[in-house]
């Protein structure tokens, strides 16, 4: 088991009102699932993948990462533990506009202490897996929405992580690049054995997945396994 969550909930206080964001989730993700999240808009989506990865903490229950129950670890903690163990990828990309592919992709590398050398080859590596091994020195701007979300892909991948956590990575791209960003996961869910778990309000992009989970007002309310395609 990768990510085992316990009656998670998340409470946000907005005056007198409280919004309960996540309501008693349970979920159990095996290592090497490929799992996608459905919902409306406010439904708890955002909120679970940001409890998963320690981006943000329950108000209560518990969230058990790879073996580390993460909900008891000091604050001062979480962040050794999304550099190990967590790959993000975002919809808006969140690349640094004045470096080159490669150094954003080292750039996980540099917080985490690797030296020059390492961090180069590494990111290198990163790059080349996901098809860029010839846009190493090109800047975002230089480049299309699809390669800047493999450049993405890649700085979240190249520490390794045991779990890759995408929110809406294909929300900016069109039908056809789409696609081959998901077969990019894909293939490095199978090859590399990294565990994805992406939100997703594309039903097209869910049912490539190999279960989905539907999450309402906060609560999950079914899942599903997708027939099997030739595309899976």
């Amino acid at each position: 088991m990768i990510v085992e969550t316990v009656e998670l909930t998340k409470i946000y206080k907005m005056g007198p009102s409280e919004i309960r964001a996540l309501d008693g989730v349970n979920l159990a993700i095996e290592k090497g699932e490929f799992l996608s999240v459905m919902g409306r808009s406010g439904s708890g989506k955002s909120t679970l993948l940001n409890l998963i990865g320690c981006l943000d903490r329950p108000t209560s229950g518990t969230v058990i990462l790879d073996g580390v129950e993460v909900t008891r670890l000091p604050k001062g903690k979480l962040p050794q533990i999304r550099r190990e163990k967590v790959g993000f990828v975002f919809q808006q990309f969140n690349l640094i506009p004045t470096l080159t592919a490669l150094e954003n992709v080292e750039l996980p590398l540099r917080y985490a202490g690797v030296s020059s050398g390492e961090r180069r080859r590494r990111a290198k590596e990163a790059l080349e897996q996901v098809g860029l091994g010839d846009r190493l020195g090109h800047r975002p701007m230089e480049l299309s929405g699809g390669e800047c979300q493999r450049i993405a892909i890649a700085r979240a991948i190249v520490n390794r992580p045991a779990i890759l956590l995408a929110d809406e990575p294909t929300g900016e791209l069109d039908t056809h690049t789409a696609a081959e960003i998901i077969d990019l996961m894909h293939e490095l869910n199978r090859e590399a054995g990294v565990t994805v778990v992406i939100v997703t309000h594309d039903p097209l992009v869910a049912s490539r997945t190999d279960r989905i989970i539907y999450l309402s007002d906060g609560r999950i309310v079914r899942e599903e396994k997708p027939p099997t395609t030739s595309g899976r």
